[in-house]
C-alpha cells in the first residue's frame, strides 16, 4: 500500500512538470543577456545576441612570434617572454609557460632568471606550491655568480628545505615582497616598431 502511494505521488509530480513550459519549469527567464568584451559589458536582447569570437591583434601576435623565435636561442629573450607571460603583458597570462621559459633562460646561465626561479620556488607561485629544494638549487646558481639578493635568500631556502615550520615562515616573509620584484623587474628586449631591440 505504502509503495503504491509513493508511486502514485511520483507519477502526479512528473505529470505536473510535463504540463509546464520549459520557461515555467526554470522560473522567469530574462529577455536580455549580459555580453562582456574585456571590461565593458552591455545587456542585449536575447534574440539579437550572437557570439562573436574575440578580435585578434595581428601586430601583437607578430611581436610575440618574433620574441618566441628569439627566445629559442637567446636567454634574455626567453627571460623576457617568461616575465611577459607572468605579467600578462601583451600576451595571455600563463604561469606554466612562464616558468618553462624562465627555466630555459636559467639553464643557459642567465642570473636574473635563476634568481627569479629561486624566488618563485621558495615562496610558491599561483597554483605552484613552494619547493625549497628547487629554490635552493636555483638560488645557489645565482649566488655563485655574485647575485647579492640570491646570496641573502639562499640560507632561507636551505632552512625551509630542512623543516616545514621554517618553510612556512620563509614563504610568508617573502610573500609580502613578491609584488615589488614581479612588478618592477625590467625587460632586456623592447619593441622598437620594426623589431625587438636589446636594451
Amino acid at each position: 500500500m505504502h509503495r503504491a502511494l509513493l508511486l502514485c505521488s511520483a507519477t502526479l509530480a512528473l505529470l505536473g512538470c510535463a504540463a509546464q513550459t520549459p520557461a515555467e519549469q526554470l522560473g522567469a527567464v530574462s529577455d536580455t543577456v549580459r555580453v562582456c568584451e574585456g571590461s565593458r559589458c552591455v545587456d542585449q536582447h536575447r534574440n539579437t545576441t550572437r557570439w562573436q569570437p574575440p578580435a585578434t591583434d595581428a601586430a601583437a601576435e607578430r611581436r610575440l612570434e618574433a620574441l618566441s623565435r628569439m627566445a629559442e636561442k637567446d636567454p634574455k629573450a626567453a627571460y623576457d617572454l617568461g616575465l611577459r607571460l607572468l605579467r600578462g603583458d601583451g600576451v595571455e597570462r600563463n604561469s606554466f609557460q612562464a616558468i618553462e621559459w624562465m627555466r630555459k633562460a636559467g639553464d643557459q646561465g642567465l642570473v636574473a632568471a635563476q634568481f627569479a626561479l629561486g624566488r618563485m620556488y621558495l615562496q610558491g607561485f599561483e597554483e605552484m606550491g613552494s619547493d625549497p629544494a628547487e629554490a635552493e638549487a636555483w638560488l645557489s646558481r645565482a649566488a655563485a655568480k655574485g647575485h647579492k639578493e640570491a646570496q641573502r635568500m639562499l640560507p632561507d631556502a636551505q632552512a625551509a628545505k630542512r623543516d616545514a615550520q621554517s618553510e612556512y615562515r620563509v614563504r610568508e616573509a617573502y610573500r609580502t615582497s613578491w609584488g615589488s620584484w614581479y612588478a618592477a623587474a625590467p625587460y632586456y628586449w623592447y619593441w622598437g616598431g620594426a623589431g625587438w631591440i636589446l636594451r
